[in-house]
């Protein structure tokens, strides 16, 4: 395995670093008055967006560009120190076209799309003239089992009419959306296998019985793009919005969420950076009881460990980038599943250690502590809770022990 940086990724970092120092940094406070009102900076975004299209940071997420499209098409492993650095800024992967979960969405177009979804939907979300959302958590049903969904795909003629209700539907408040992919029922019958009983359809915003029933805050914390209940009353959308095979939602749900994961390991490293970062400054400037905070064995110890953790996390997300570029993502499901948990957990063990080194101050909007802390802590149900990564990881394990004891018996 090798995990160096390439001269091509090195000067992306020097070339991104800098493009965040002179164009998004200093829009941080802008944003953050913005969020703070619940409303969305259009202006500032489409300014930033153009400047680095100009600069060719762009689409950086996709291994799988073509020459006709926009981007610059990296594997996951030189994407994975770019998206550490958007993450240190946590609304600035959209600057690049690179923020969830439109890079979901175009990875499951760009390899299930037929070309007429290509250039309706795929082309417009690559050039990021639209948003896009993905409608799968139902607020009635166990959706960590997702055979539990209970929306329905159902074919009317040359039509499908879809009914149900979502949550979760990240993105459906952006001023640009305009679709979002929904995972249903699409074969009610019992003796259908249950991995075989759903498919996706694109649902275009403007649709009739389609509704956003309200925005659903994250500890408080409401996103601008919203993430949004939405409800489905006898949505009619016609046969060709149907993504993929009929009956293959469950291979289609895998192929976005794999890539997408990883994708929010990767942040959350740079979160965790900056939290390490924070919490140093703070314990050489700051003074109690006649020393320096890091004077004192417990904090120094909090910034010690916190350094250790973030470089474990680090190589494993790099291995298991490394092993999706060169032997496909299924073959890196478990590692996916590993540093998705442990990439979570990370983040609220620095964050709050970050938090304590602060102080009072730490709980305040004042520095971004508090906000990371409990994005950390959502992260742990984003893209399958904790347990049902844990489940898989287990299973394989004791697949491999069992296989030696059969060989041994």
């Amino acid at each position: 395995m090798e995990f160096s940086y390439s001269l091509r990724v090195l000067d992306l970092i020097g070339e991104l670093n800098a493009f965040i120092a002179a164009h998004v940094l200093p829009a941080d406070a802008a944003w953050n008055e913005n969020a703070a009102r619940g409303t969305y900076p259009g202006q500032l975004m489409g300014e930033l967006k153009q400047k680095a299209k100009a600069a060719k940071l762009w689409n950086l997420f996709l291994p799988t560009l073509r020459p006709d499209e926009p981007g610059t098409s990296l594997s996951n492993l030189e994407y994975a120190p770019l998206a550490e650095i958007m993450g240190r800024v946590p609304w600035s992967s959209e600057v690049f076209n690179c923020s969830a979960p439109d890079t979901g969405n175009i990875e499951i177009l760009h390899l299930f799309g037929t070309p007429e979804q290509r250039d309706r939907w795929l082309t417009p979300l690559l050039e990021g003239t639209i948003r896009s959302a993905v409608s799968i958590t139902e607020p009635d049903e166990a959706s960590s089992d997702p055979t539990n969904l209970k929306t329905t795909i159902r074919r009317d003629g040359d039509h499908f009419v879809i009914n149900g209700r979502k949550w979760f539907t990240t993105g459906a408040l952006h001023p640009n959306f305009a679709f979002t992919l929904v995972m249903g029922i699409s074969d009610p019958d019992p003796e259908v296998a249950a991995h075989g009983r759903h498919s996706f359809v694109i649902v275009p915003k403007d649709s009739p019985g389609f509704r956003i029933v309200r925005d659903v805050p994250i500890f408080s914390h409401h996103a601008l793009e919203g993430h949004c209940e939405v409800e489905f009353k006898d949505v009619c959308v016609p046969v060709q919005n149907l993504l993929g095979e009929l009956g293959a939602g469950f291979a289609i749900a895998q192929a976005r969420l794999g890539p997408g994961r990883i994708h929010h390991c990767m942040r959350t490293i740079g979160q965790c950076e900056l939290a390490i970062e924070l919490m140093s400054k703070r314990a050489l400037t700051r003074n109690a009881f006649g020393s320096r905070l890091s004077d004192y064995s417990n904090v120094a110890d909090w910034i010690a460990e916190s350094r250790i953790e973030v470089e474990q996390a680090r190589l494993l997300a790099l291995k298991a980038a490394w092993m999706m570029d060169t032997s496909g993502n299924k073959s890196a499901r478990n590692e996916v599943s590993m540093i998705k948990v442990a990439a979570a957990r990370l983040q609220t063990r620095v964050t709050d250690r970050a938090i304590q080194v602060f102080g009072a101050m730490g709980l305040t909007n004042d520095t971004p502590l508090a906000y990371l802390h409990t994005w950390g802590r959502a992260l742990r149900f984003i893209d399958g809770p904790d347990e049902v990564h844990l489940r898989g990881i287990a299973r394989q394990e004791l697949k491999i022990a069992a296989q030696c004891l059969g060989n041994q018996s």
